[in-house]
């Protein structure tokens, strides 16, 4: 994102309008940011967390994940000061009475480990509700450090952190955007608070990419998960909620944790979303799950598979008839050998969770190998 330098010059151009009552919403800065389309590496349900942060005062680290918008109460006060759903630290002061103002290097993190390590494409810093104490600006850094390091360790010298944003302005009240452009892959990002302030949420978007040595150690796999690095392509339809959520780990826990698209109304079209392996797999056995999806789950499916770009689409299960809120499993009479897969919901409706078992060819795995070490290098 670029900004005014006479921002520079003037520290309040940012800020929103004081909280005037009726929706808290109304006047909030939304972004429209391509990148958004990508997984959110920093998704609780990948499994990522908040582990260390420097100050949380008036509001605690973990906010930053929730996955709901922020909420505002305009008379929720705490035995702190005013509770928000954010990230908040206290108002860092001077080192003396001549020296009031914090100096120009001061600032807050907080680390976040990503819940599937990956390539980051973009970076939204929230703000939402944030109108007098946001940041004055933002920095954001990523680290590589395999395993499950402690805070301590992700703090220690050695640890080589990668500046993806230098210190930026951002505007209160807002969701702010970042386009990322480092081909490597990282397992934590450090966000900074220049020189304090409040944040409401982070999203970090981006490209997983697993460690080819577990995927082997596993043998057979989910070959479509998020966590193994299956990415959602394109879809007819994204009217109620994203298709990646498909592919997601774990079940449905309720009825927009799914991919549900808006009624159709043209006879002889159906609804269909598109998946890209993380490289080529066999598959033995298909799972579709509808749960919670009951008047709407999709009536029929059909799913397809093509074995790269531009190889020919062929089937894997005929178009099946459904069972609302229910659970289906299909063994395939005969492995099928793909690195895309497209399902069909005829003639539309909800999918709340689709897995692909199998195991990585060896050319997958060599592929996989590949991308893993030209990205670590």
């Amino acid at each position: 994102m670029t900004f005014d330098p006479k921002l520079d010059q003037d520290p309040h151009a940012n800020d929103a309008a004081p909280y005037g009552g009726g929706d808290p919403y109304a006047d909030y800065r939304h972004g429209d940011f391509p990148f958004t389309e990508l997984v959110d590496l920093a998704d609780r349900r990948l499994g990522a967390g908040v582990v260390a942060a420097n100050d949380e005062f008036f509001a605690e680290r973990e906010n930053l994940l929730v996955r709901e918008r922020a909420v505002f109460d305009p008379e929720h006060f705490g035995h702190k000061g005013k509770i928000m759903d954010g990230w908040e630290t206290r108002r860092r002061r001077g080192a003396d009475a001549e020296n009031v103002f914090p100096a120009p290097e001061d600032h807050d993190w907080a680390i976040v480990r990503l819940g599937a390590p990956g390539v980051i494409r973009g970076i939204v810093v929230d703000t939402a509700h944030f109108r007098g104490n946001y940041p004055q600006r933002v920095s954001i850094q990523a680290a590589a450090v395999e395993g499950s390091p402690s805070p301590e360790q992700l703090l220690a010298d050695d640890v080589k952190w990668e500046e993806l944003v230098p210190p930026t302005p951002v505007r209160g009240h807002a969701a702010n955007g970042f386009e990322i452009d480092a081909e490597h892959r990282f397992t934590h990002v450090r966000v900074c608070q220049h020189p304090d302030g409040g944040i409401a949420r982070l999203r970090v978007h981006g490209e997983v990419v697993p460690d080819p040595e577990w995927l082997e150690l596993l043998g057979t796999l989910d070959l479509i998960s998020v966590l193994n690095g299956g990415v959602y392509e394109d879809a007819s339809d994204k009217f109620y909620s994203s298709p990646t959520q498909i592919i997601l780990p774990g079940t449905s826990r309720k009825m927009d944790d799914g991919w549900e698209n808006r009624r159709r109304r043209v006879r002889g079209t159906n609804d269909w979303v598109r998946f890209r392996l993380a490289a080529q797999g066999a598959v033995r056995a298909v799972e579709i799950d509808t749960a919670y999806l009951k008047g709407n789950s999709a009536g029929w499916i059909a799913l397809q598979g093509r074995n790269g770009d531009t190889g020919e689409w062929f089937e894997i299960i005929p178009r099946t008839r459904l069972q609302p809120d229910t659970p289906h499993r299909f063994k395939l009479p005969a492995q099928a050998v793909v690195t895309h897969v497209r399902l069909d919901a005829f003639p539309d409706g909800g999918v709340a969770r689709m897995r692909l078992h199998g195991t990585l060819t060896e050319e997958g795995a060599a592929a996989l190998r590949r991308r893993f070490d030209e990205l670590n290098g």
